[in-house]
């Protein structure tokens, strides 16, 4: 070893001990006849001193010269600091040095190497290999593999069994669009990238393993934000011989033992919620729960008293803003311009303020008298000093809207605590949705999901009514993991694709091999997938997952440290079968 100890270990306890250290040059700060060299490896940092009288001049010499990030190897005796610095855990102690190598000289680096650093997001994952130099970066991918170890435990311990599924599968028509791979040896003939390997862990059940786990790299051709990348990890499981409620206490229990274990937060109650209830109240099927804010439906009262704004929406719905009742006019006209950006796309906001009279102030004063206030204020919840706000228009698109300003408004008002965890399981999602651009339904989570069986019925009737088997687990609206119970028979796998406007034909080629499976002795199963980056970044405290992939692309998808994607040579080309010819824009 070059080393005897880590930059991060030495102590009082240590002082006489000679020692022999290695890492990078944090910096260097030269006195003249005394210089410090803090230097840095990933454990921590431990100062150097060289003295004049004391050091070697050649010594010293060597060590003026050091520059930062060089890589060296000193040795000497640890002694205590005389002037110690309490923020870092070796601030007690130095090494007084005595030899000096150094092991790879290095150019002045693009950006400072420290936590706060000056260099842009761009120019970082441009030089990635040194952003991962970085404390604050470092610790995120040390509680990702906190994580990581934490979920085998717990996996190993409910009797799963690990499995690798292959990553050059079949390209399927449901879900995102595929990464395709040319096959050589098949002209013509492409795989896929797995977006999950979800029929890989159906017939796993149907080869008997009966429970399955996999940390496992997914790949999804989507549009890119901050908490997507086309290559992601899924933490994927599946039960056989399970209910739903085997599946959600199961699963319950990997999210308790991470929040105990990696960040010893003890979770509460885990609420459970129906989509359509999520809907109603919030606006969306994964609603943070760290403050209320419900959605009150306000028809009855705001309706018939000559406002047309109101009388002619499919929805009147306000939420309360406890304690906000001293906003502004200049505030409220801000919240009202900012629910009519196209990205909100609302037409207007309506206010009422409850003052600490007890009377009530609003914008529409000239329609509603006070008692007809009063009446909004209990059906919002609202008390004396609280701001309701409403919204109005066709209910699917007002929910929308008025879920982004509850948000907009637990941020305004500090209600999203980093520090407080609400887990919430969204059940009873719907099985179809339907697609516009397409005029047909598609399946909401994916096509082996199971219908409730009471609402198999309605695929006839009403499609758009059937209840599926699928569950969400939401913290802190972000959605972490969604799984289902699935279907395990071929008939009733054969009408989901018949209701998801598949032929015969098409189903077959897609998924024979999975109906085939299922004549072989199919046993009742079902699963989960966890977003592993995800879950990563709401322990972290972040809204990106980026910090947390040790190399991730940017919002276009490319990895700027690499320059990938790239054209590849014509003879790559010519050997894949491949012409390509570029559409002008």
């Amino acid at each position: 070893m070059l080393r005897s100890h880590t930059c991060g270990e030495l102590r009082l306890t240590d002082v006489n001990t000679e020692v022999t250290l290695a890492g990078w040059v944090q910096r260097v700060r030269n006195k003249g006849g005394l210089l410090w060299v803090d230097l840095r490896d990933r454990y921590g940092v431990t100062q150097l001193i060289f003295e004049e009288g004391s050091t070697d001049k050649s010594l010293l010499e060597k060590a003026a010269s050091l520059g930062r990030e060089f890589v060296i190897q000193a040795s000497g005796k640890v002694i205590e600091r005389t002037s110690k610095n309490d923020k870092i855990p070796t601030g007690a102690i130095e090494i007084k040095a005595e030899t000096l190598e150094v092991l790879n000289a290095a150019k002045v680096p693009p950006f400072i190497i420290e936590d706060e650093t000056d260099g842009g997001d761009e120019l970082r994952m441009k030089y990635r290999y040194l952003d991962l130099r970085r404390n604050v970066v470092r610790e995120k991918l040390q509680l990702r593999h906190r994580m990581m170890q934490e979920t085998r435990k717990y996996m190993d311990a409910q009797d799963f069994i690990e499995v690798e599924t292959p990553v050059l599968i079949k390209s399927t028509p449901e879900g995102a669009r595929d990464f395709v791979v040319p096959s050589r040896v098949n002209p013509g003939e492409f795989y896929a990238l797995p977006q999950s390997p979800q029929t890989f862990k159906q017939l796993l059940m149907v080869s008997g393993f009966d429970r399955y786990f996999q940390i496992v790299k997914c790949f999804r051709d989507e549009d890119l934000r901050a908490d997507r990348q086309p290559e992601f990890t899924q933490i994927d499981c599946e039960m056989s011989f399970v209910t739903q409620e085997d599946i959600l206490r199961t699963f319950e229990g990997l999210v308790r033992h991470l929040f105990t274990n990696v960040k010893e937060v003890q979770l509460g109650e885990v609420e459970r919620m129906t989509f359509a209830d999520a809907m109603k109240y919030y606006g969306n099927d994964k609603p943070d729960l760290r403050f209320d804010m419900k959605f009150a439906e306000l028809n009855d009262v705001a309706q018939g008293k000559g406002f047309a704004i109101f009388d002619q929406a499919e929805l009147v719905v306000g939420i309360c803003a406890t304690g906000a009742g001293e906003y502004t006019r200049k505030q409220i006209d801000a919240l009202t311009e900012w629910v009519k950006r196209p990205q909100i796309g609302a037409k207007g906001l309506v206010y009422v303020k409850c003052n600490e009279d007890g009377t009530y102030k609003s914008s529409v004063d000239k329609f509603y008298n006070q008692e007809d206030l009063k009446a909004w204020a209990e059906k919002a919840g609202a008390k004396v000093g609280d701001l309701i706000l409403v919204l109005s228009g066709d209910a699917k698109s007002t929910r929308k809207q008025m879920s982004e300003l509850r948000l907009k408004m637990g941020e305004d008002l500090g209600l999203k605590d980093r520090n407080v965890f609400k887990p919430l399981w969204v059940v009873d999602f719907p099985l179809l949705e339907w697609d516009e651009e397409t005029q047909r339904f598609h399946a909401m989570h994916h096509p082996f999901t199971s219908p409730k069986t009471e609402d198999i019925p309605l695929l006839e009737t009403d499609p758009g009514a059937v209840r599926a088997n699928a569950y969400d687990l939401v913290i802190n609206g972000v959605e972490i993991g969604g799984g289902s119970i699935r279907i395990h028979d071929r008939p009733t796998q054969q009408l989901m694709f018949k209701h998801l406007g598949f032929t015969e034909e098409e189903a077959q080629k897609q998924f024979g091999f999975l109906m085939e499976a299922f004549e072989y002795g199919a046993p009742p199963h079902g699963g989960i997938a966890f977003g592993f980056d995800r879950f990563c970044a709401i322990f972290g405290g972040s809204d990106s997952i980026r910090d947390y992939i040790a190399f991730p692309k940017n919002n276009s998808g490319r990895d700027v440290m690499i320059d990938s994607p790239s054209t590849i040579a014509d003879e790559q080309l010519k050997e894949l079968s491949i012409q390509v010819e570029l559409k002008k824009a």
